[in-house]
């Protein structure tokens, strides 16, 4: 359910502001995806060492519940419908298939990558989203439209999206295990929990920053730009954590240039994407890139986790050399999503598509973005 959350909240800024405003407000919104992340981590520190673990999950509760309340009472209805009926059966394979994809990638570590339920996970994940595929190119009015996912803008920014996914949560996982780790183990800084969510700090506040400037660069020069500003400097923080993370300003520079370039980045995505669909398909185009994000996330949180486990020394911690690896193989994942970056289409002309347009209905009838 709360993954429907953004890309719901991309087809209204859509809808409902002048065009002059809505890269901004996009840039805005994706900017928020990661902040949250971010602060989410920073936060958790504070919350287990004065509450008990259960306000990890009634302080979220509270949130969400006053965001319900406004979203009722303060976010206007959109008045641009899709005709059609919602695909039941293509909405129950996508859940499937992305079920057994990331189960099986969530629990690798332990099960281990070649045990008979990670590998049967994968095939069967594989196979349903095979069928998927096959059913929403033949159906007249599919969940997803693969015309739509062909598209390069499309494509292009999902790779994208996909490669830098893996950048930005292993860095969630693999810098709190860092600087916790012990002076002792020739590494690390022996940070307690809240103190390990300090050196992410640098990154929620560029973030905050940097998204709302990648909007204003998309309004002015296009999308691909801060698209690959954020792609080099997403890599360059991986690469400084390969050749420096002795100090702690190497893991503070490192956190700012991440928060920069994810910011960057993912305000670019969603924008390159709106500005390659219809206006009726934003929810469903920018949905589709969120889930990319979210597969590229948990297999590069888990790669990095299994990397860890599989240099561990006798006292249990893993060995510095498990986390240069992870660095690496990180770096390189972000420098093929550089090259992603690059092969999305540069600044198209502005298109005027065509869109069914409905009066709203009562609060009973359900948005079409």
């Amino acid at each position: 359910l709360g993954g429907a959350i953004f890309p719901l909240a991309f087809g209204i800024v859509r809808d409902e502001l002048p065009r002059a405003r809505v890269a901004g407000g996009i840039a805005l919104i994706s900017g928020l995806l990661g902040i949250g992340a971010g602060l989410g981590i920073v936060l958790a520190g504070p919350i287990l060492a004065h509450l008990d673990y259960h306000w990890l999950f009634w302080i979220p509760l509270v949130a969400t519940g006053v965001a319900a309340l406004a979203t009722v009472l303060v976010v206007r209805e959109s008045p641009i419908r899709a005709p059609g009926e919602v695909d039941w059966i293509g909405a129950a394979l996508l859940s499937l298939w992305l079920v057994c994809l990331l189960v099986a990638i969530s629990e690798a570590p332990s099960w281990g990558w070649l045990s008979a339920r990670t590998v049967g996970l994968l095939v069967v994940g594989v196979a349903l989203a095979f069928v998927w595929v096959r059913l929403e190119t033949r159906s007249a009015l599919p969940l997803v439209d693969m015309r739509m996912m062909r598209l390069r803008g499309v494509w292009t920014t999902n790779l994208a999206g996909f490669l830098l996914g893996i950048g930005m949560y292993s860095s969630f996982v693999l810098i709190p295990q860092f600087v916790q780790t012990p002076a002792s183990n020739g590494y690390g800084f022996g940070s307690s929990v809240t103190q390990a969510g300090l050196f992410l700090i640098p990154s929620t506040l560029t973030m905050m920053v940097a998204s709302p400037v990648g909007g204003l660069l998309s309004g002015r020069v296009g999308s691909k730009v801060p698209l690959v500003l954020g792609s080099s400097i997403t890599m360059l923080a991986f690469v400084l954590l390969v050749v420096a993370h002795s100090a702690h300003w190497h893991i503070y520079l490192a956190s700012l240039l991440l928060g920069i370039g994810i910011g960057f980045a993912f305000s670019a995505m969603a924008n390159l994407i709106v500005e390659a669909v219809r206006a009726d398909q934003t929810g469903v185009a920018t949905g589709m890139n969120t889930v990319m994000r979210t597969i590229g996330g948990a297999i590069g949180a888990q790669v990095a986790a299994s990397i860890l486990a599989a240099s561990l020394l006798p006292d249990g911690l893993p060995k510095e050399r498990g986390y240069t690896l992870s660095f690496v193989i990180m770096a390189v994942a972000l420098a093929a999503g550089l090259v992603a970056s690059l092969a999305v289409p540069g600044r198209q002309p502005h298109r005027v598509h065509a869109v069914t347009l409905v009066e709203p209905q009562p609060s009973t009838e359900r948005a079409g973005s």
